[in-house]
C-alpha cells in the first residue's frame, strides 16, 4: 500500500473548510498551519480570476526531512506516510530547513517540529483525513496509489498528462498531486503582478523595500519617538540629562 493525495484545483472554491478541519482535528496552535489554502489573482479587471491552492506536506518518497533528522523523529510508515514522532524530536529545526515545500513548522507549545501526517491516526482507525471529509466539493481525493481500482488511481488515469506536483526539479518524488490550476498556482516564480485592478483592489508596487537608514535601535525606539534617525549619541545625551535632573532634586 502507498497512500497518496490529489487536489482538483478546478473544483476547489477556496472555502478553507479543509484548513479549519485540519486545525481542529490536530489541535494546531495559532499562527501555525499543517494545511494552508493559498490564493493568487490572475489577470486584470474585468478579465480577472482568483485561483486557490491547498498546500500541505507532500509525503515524498525521497523526503529530505526524513534523511536529515538526526534522531529519526521523521520516519516512514508502511503505508508510505512520512510520520513524525514528537517525543523523539529535539527541536533542531533541521527538517524545516531541508523541506523544499515549507510544510514543517515548530510547535510553539512543545518546541518540537510538526506537519501534516495525512491524519495517520484517523487512517489507522479506517477513517479518511479530516480535510477530505470537510471538503464540500470533494476536491480532495485520497487513497491507495498502488490499487488500480482506487478512486485516486482512476482520477490520475483519467487526467493523464494534466497531473502535476510541486517543485519536480527537487526530485523528491511527492505523493501529493494536483489537477488543473495551471503553472502559476504551483510555481510562485511564474506569477506576475500586473499593474491595474485585480478582483478587489488596485495592484501597486513598493517604491523601495525597507529603509536603508532604519537600524535595529530604531525598531526598538520607534513606538516612542517615531521614525526619526537615532544613534547611540542621542541615548547618551538622554541618560546624561536624566542624571542631571536627579542631581537637581528631580524625581
Amino acid at each position: 500500500m502507498k497512500l497518496g493525495f490529489l487536489v482538483d484545483l478546478n473544483l476547489c472554491m477556496g472555502c478553507k473548510g479543509c484548513e479549519i478541519a485540519c486545525k481542529v482535528e490536530n489541535e494546531v496552535p495559532l499562527s501555525t498551519w499543517r494545511l494552508r489554502v493559498k490564493y493568487i489573482d490572475m489577470g486584470t479587471f474585468p478579465d480577472a480570476s482568483r485561483s486557490f491552492t491547498p498546500l500541505r506536506c507532500n509525503h515524498c518518497e525521497s523526503a529530505p526531512c526524513e534523511r536529515i533528522c538526526p534522531v529519526s523523529a521523521l520516519h516512514y510508515l508502511e503505508n508510505g506516510i512520512v510520520n513524525i514522532d514528537s517525543e523523539r524530536c529535539i527541536g533542531c529545526a533541521g527538517c524545516m530547513m531541508a523541506c523544499p515545500y515549507g510544510a514543517i513548522y515548530m510547535d510553539p507549545e512543545t518546541n518540537t517540529a510538526d506537519k501534516c501526517t495525512y491524519c495517520a491516526h484517523r487512517i489507522e482507525s479506517g477513517m479518511m483525513p479530516a480535510c477530505v471529509v470537510a471538503c464540500p466539493v470533494e476536491a480532495n481525493i485520497f487513497g491507495d496509489l498502488e490499487d488500480d481500482n482506487s478512486h485516486i488511481s482512476h482520477y490520475i488515469m483519467e487526467h493523464r498528462g494534466a497531473v502535476q506536483v510541486r517543485k519536480p526539479e527537487k526530485h523528491t518524488n511527492p505523493t501529493h498531486f494536483y489537477v488543473g490550476g495551471g503553472n502559476q498556482t504551483l510555481n510562485p516564480l511564474a506569477h506576475q503582478r500586473i499593474e491595474g485592478f485585480s478582483l478587489f483592489n488596485n495592484i501597486t508596487h513598493l517604491d523601495h523595500v525597507g529603509d536603508a537608514h532604519h537600524g535595529i535601535l530604531d525598531r526598538f525606539l520607534a513606538p516612542f519617538v517615531g521614525h526619526e534617525k537615532l544613534d547611540n549619541t542621542s541615548l547618551i545625551e538622554s541618560a546624561t540629562a536624566a542624571d542631571s535632573h536627579e542631581e537637581k532634586g528631580g524625581h
